[in-house]
């Protein structure tokens, strides 16, 4: 089943995380079938490729729990 999930990256105590696509089965920071933004937890910045979210999300990919809460606060999903 493939995911919408957050995938970790940066130094210790400084993360930095990309949003891609992934199957649930791989390890954390695998590699991803597509990435479709980024997520900076110390600043709060963040850049999603709407239309490519969308678009995986009609071919029925689940977001985790953390990416649906981003995507509502960046009025993605609803």
């Amino acid at each position: 089943m493939l995911k919408l999930r957050l995938k970790r990256l940066g130094k210790k105590r400084s993360p930095f995380y990309r949003l891609v696509i992934m199957e649930n089965t791989f390890r954390r920071n695998g590699r991803p079938i597509d990435e479709v933004g980024y997520y900076n937890p110390m600043t709060k910045q963040y850049k999603f490729d709407t239309e490519k979210i969308k678009i995986w999300l009609g071919y029925g990919v689940k977001p985790t729990e953390t990416v649906f809460h981003l995507l509502k606060k960046a009025e993605i999903l609803s």
